[in-house]
């Protein structure tokens, strides 16, 4: 097997793959060994049909499609693996000969990763970040770890009120029919969460259980579903049970029972210390978040568009695998919301682009600050990892194969890229 190429405009290359005679016809043979029992002629048992009887009846090219494919799955990244192209879509391919007897050539037209102007990095100014901790900071991280701890209440002596769990039946109708997706049973809403669509939770409050009633409501202009979007609609809802949120009682006792700490004071404290410690981390992935950005307006580059197209279904792809998580297809999703895989395309194609310039910049500021990943360095994330994980290193470093012990080297080369840069910057 052999590999040449040509750089076209664009930051494009045309592979040229090219396969022995001797192994395009093994693959023929394989084909042909797959695919025998499907050959019936008279005077043949089923799966005794030669091969060249097979080739003279339908043609030599009977199996070659099959074959051809194959053959690239097989030697496709088998030639790429030490070319010196940074290849960063996939292949575009197209056959350019497949004869008996001859050699199988294929070409692979590629995006190759783009070159990189770096823009002054003294240049790189963020708005200020704010790292201060308030009083209301705190208070929101005590009530959220009372509501952690809270119990649910039967309501039977009151209507309905914001922040109450409803458990309701409904069903969704438009001009007296019923829609596909607007039926639910004993489904637990909590009002005021904004999970439904505007104006549906607030017709709930004030309601008792056991009320049967209307809910009015108007599907926003851009909403998913656009065979719903901007229609009036009607749903008949039943009111079967309400509950309440019961927090515990902040006191010392509660506190020693459900925490290292002795008082309500002691606990407040680390409290704060937690919600201040975040608030740092979350400062210093903002500026660098910040200084990235600033330094990809100062840069310049040019994406080939099927690096985009690679990087968009990388992440619908991502998220198909968040839904299969929650128990959906993506397929059901789009047909759901009456979206295409297009639609999607055209939805992430913003961040897409963002993320391989942000990938670009700080790969270019690795190179130029010759930044690489240490030995200690290596081993500390991988400790890092077996306290995570609960296991030995050793067993960690078992684990990684040469790709994934690649990866970790090139994520800690990155960080060092994305702390230089936002080290750079400067806040005003």
């Amino acid at each position: 097997m052999s590999l040449t190429y040509e750089k076209l405009e664009g930051n494009m290359a045309e592979l040229t793959i090219t396969v022995p005679a001797e192994d395009f016809k093994k693959a023929c043979v394989a084909v042909y060994n797959k695919q025998k029992n499907k050959f019936q002629f008279d005077g043949f048992r089923k799966g005794h049909v030669p091969m060249a009887f097979i080739e003279k009846t339908y043609g030599p090219a009977v199996f070659y499609e099959d074959a051809a494919n194959d053959l690239i799955n097989k030697t496709y990244f088998e030639s790429i693996k030490d070319i010196d192209l940074e290849i960063v879509s996939n292949p575009e391919i197209s056959v350019s000969q497949i004869e008996k007897g001859k050699d199988f050539i294929y070409k692979a037209k590629v995006a190759t990763k783009p070159p990189v102007e770096l823009g002054d990095l003294s240049k790189i100014e963020i708005e200020k970040v704010d790292t201060e901790v308030s009083d209301e900071d705190v208070q929101k991280e005590i009530d959220s770890k009372l509501k952690a701890n809270s119990t649910k209440q039967d309501v039977t002596d009151r209507a309905a009120q914001d922040k109450d769990e409803a458990t309701i039946n409904f069903e969704g109708f438009v001009d007296g029919v019923a829609f596909e997706g607007g039926k639910g049973e004993k489904y637990p809403l909590v009002l005021g969460s904004g999970s439904f669509i505007p104006g549906f939770e607030d017709q709930i409050i004030g309601k008792n259980v056991g009320d049967s009633f209307d809910v009015n409501v108007t599907f926003p202009e851009n909403y998913q579903a656009k065979d719903l979007a901007g229609k009036e609609a009607v749903f008949k809802c039943e009111l079967l049970g309400l509950k309440e949120t019961v927090l515990p009682t902040l006191d010392d006792e509660y506190i020693s029972d459900t925490t290292d700490f002795e008082t309500v004071d002691e606990w407040k404290e680390d409290i704060k210390k937690q919600v201040t410690e975040r608030k740092e981390k979350q400062a210093k992935h903002e500026r660098e978040e910040k200084a990235i950005a600033k330094l990809v307006e100062l840069s310049s580059m040019e994406l080939p568009e099927p690096m985009v197209a690679y990087q968009q279904e990388k992440m619908i792809d991502q998220f198909g695998q968040q839904l299969m998580y929650q128990g959906m297809k993506l397929e059901q999703y789009l047909n759901m919301t009456g979206q295409t895989r297009d639609d999607m395309r055209d939805q992430v194609r913003p961040e897409a682009e963002k993320t391989i310039k942000n990938s670009l910049v700080i790969e270019a500021v690795a190179d130029a600050q010759g930044f690489e990943a240490t030995d200690e360095e290596v081993e500390e994330e991988m400790n890092k990892m077996a306290e995570q994980y609960k296991m030995e290193i050793e067993k960690i470093k078992e684990f990684m194969g040469e790709d994934q012990m690649d990866s970790l080297k090139h994520d800690i080369r990155m960080n060092k890229a994305i702390e230089y840069i936002a080290s750079q910057a400067k806040e005003v």
